[in-house]
């Protein structure tokens, strides 16, 4: 198995995040799932305090936010790195309003997907 593809903390630190194993439990996959998740880019996680975590921003109550995966995939194969799109996703764009991850959880994911693209060109 591979290892966890895992940035460092580029976030602001009143970013919240949520550690592996309460990813996997509000997600109800045990966390070898969320590992494999991650390594499939349908989420991104990051080292905070030498633990692995993921911004609480990309779950909802159940499940990873809809969009994310097609936009950290569009991204990735355009060369952009973990670190990369962590700072993209929550780096705020006055033409959204808001930042891309809080496009897509408000449900603006082709918006968002269409800037990533742009981006990507």
């Amino acid at each position: 198995m591979s290892s966890v593809p895992c940035a460092p903390d580029v976030l602001a630190s009143d970013v919240e995040v949520v550690s592996i194993a309460n990813v996997a439990e509000r997600l109800g996959h045990p966390p070898t799932r969320v590992h494999q998740m991650i390594r499939d880019g349908q989420l991104l996680a990051m080292r905070r305090e030498r633990e692995f975590v993921v911004p609480e921003a990309f779950l909802t109550e159940t499940s990873v936010v809809k969009g994310l995966g097609g936009t950290i995939t569009l991204l990735r194969d355009n060369g952009y790195t973990e670190e990369e799109i962590l700072e993209w996703l929550f780096t705020s764009d006055d033409t959204l309003p808001g930042t891309p991850v809080d496009a897509l959880r408000g449900d603006r994911g082709r918006e968002v997907k269409r800037r990533a693209q742009a981006m990507a060109l």
